[in-house]
């Protein structure tokens, strides 16, 4: 056999199911997303580009994709900022440091829907904790109905959305930060660093490719994330808080325009592929 060959062959199962997983599967989406499709599932005449110009042409994906861009860059954004410190106190040797990594990682073992109806419950307008604890240390005179108005009920989604992303993220930022050696800050502090100095010239650039992993990680999961927003709201009230993936589960599963939806799902990867894309090449610009 040619020595050339061996590594083909030695991937060979992971690239048929890679074809199969993905492959497949997307080229069905891109199929459906050119067709007339019935609510059943029914194929039943080409219509080319007609799904996507449906699409544009709907108020609520014009919105919805704003949203969905807002959506992603206020978690994303809001769970890197706040887990890097998280990350930075957990590295350090303290007594109970098992317990606390344990504290902050225990969430990621909940579901997301099971989070989204706890936090729910807990912004109820009626009995919610939330309101209940405002009223009593006096930041409030009145409950406040957060779920009833897109203005307060998309900030609080996006709030859970930051929560519950921090475990993972936090993982990612405590591994890298463990893979820096030790003895480069003693070295930094003989030479007269202070704490300041060793972050900003030391740790952030040898932690940078585990924040470019966690951002783009974060990015894809996060712009795909269905259950808090539609446990929460289900995309209302009036269609204010909407993301694509939520406004896609509608069209296909409720309304019955499959076709439609596979359009929807197309604009989705181009969209999140073109994110990760630039992110990707900005970071390389900034490496060089």
């Amino acid at each position: 056999m040619p020595r050339a060959a061996v590594p083909w062959l030695l991937i060979g199962p992971s690239l048929v199911l890679a074809v199969v997983v993905i492959f497949y599967p997307f080229v069905e989406i891109v199929d459906l997303s050119l067709h007339d499709v019935s609510p059943f599932g029914i194929v039943r005449g080409f219509v080319g580009l007609a799904n996507y110009a449906g699409a544009l042409a709907d108020p609520v994906f014009q919105g919805a994709v704003l949203r969905t861009l807002e959506w992603t860059a206020a978690v994303v954004g809001g769970t890197v900022l706040i887990s890097l410190p998280v990350a930075l106190v957990l590295a350090e040797d303290f007594h109970g440091r098992g317990i606390a990594r344990t504290l902050v990682l225990l969430p990621w073992s909940i579901s997301l829907a099971m989070a989204a109806i706890v936090w729910l419950w807990s912004f109820n307008g009626d009995y919610g904790m939330v309101n209940a604890v405002l009223q009593q240390v006096g930041l409030i005179a009145k409950p406040v109905q957060w779920m009833a108005r897109g203005s307060t009920a998309f900030p609080v989604e996006i709030g859970v959305g930051i929560l519950v992303s921090i475990p993972f993220t936090v993982t990612i930022l405590v591994g890298g930060l463990a893979s820096i050696p030790g003895e480069i800050y003693e070295a930094a502090r003989i030479d007269g660093a202070g704490p300041f100095a060793q972050f900003r010239w030391m740790t952030l650039p040898l932690l940078r490719p585990f924040v470019t992993i966690a951002v783009v990680l974060n990015m894809i999961y996060v712009f795909n994330s269905f259950p808090i927003i539609w446990v929460m709201t289900e995309g209302g009230p009036d269609n204010s808080t909407h993301i694509l993936v939520t406004y896609l589960y509608e069209l296909a599963f409720r309304i019955g325009q499959p076709g439609l939806a596979a359009a929807v799902s197309v604009a989705m990867l181009a969209i999140v592929s073109a994110i990760t894309m630039v992110y990707l090449r900005l970071e390389e610009r900034e490496a060089a």
